[in-house]
């Protein structure tokens, strides 16, 4: 996979990740009782449902020219991308099990999705 397919889809999963944090705060701004207007009315959810729609677009445009075997790994670093980001923005605590996990995951995204002769 080439570096401009690679920063494609790291801008994809950095897009899912931002998601996840517009639905915790659309979560959030819900009424206790739930309604059709309040779920229409609620910006948070819009917003993360436009921001899921055009980040489904890219990532078809991704598998159009990259092979799934090597674009969906990168999935995965949502895994330590959606806490961090959740540290930061919403602040919610990071323990050191989520950054080594997260690690792991590179590791893992990293071996999956090198060109190595054994594929």
């Amino acid at each position: 996979m080439n570096a401009r397919f690679v920063l494609a889809t790291v801008l994809c999963v950095f897009c899912i990740a931002i998601g996840q944090l517009l639905f915790k705060k659309a979560a959030a701004a819900l009424p206790a009782t739930l309604s059709v207007s309040a779920l229409l009315l609620n910006g948070w959810l819009i917003a993360s449902l436009i921001l899921y729609g055009l980040t489904t677009l890219s990532w078809i445009w991704i598998l159009r020219h990259a092979p799934l075997h090597l674009a969906y790994p990168f999935t995965g670093l949502a895994f330590l991308i959606v806490p961090a980001l959740a540290w930061a923005f919403l602040g919610e605590p990071l323990h050191w099990r989520t950054l080594a996990g997260g690690l792991l995951i590179m590791a893992g995204v990293a071996l999956a999705s090198s060109s190595g002769s054994g594929s």
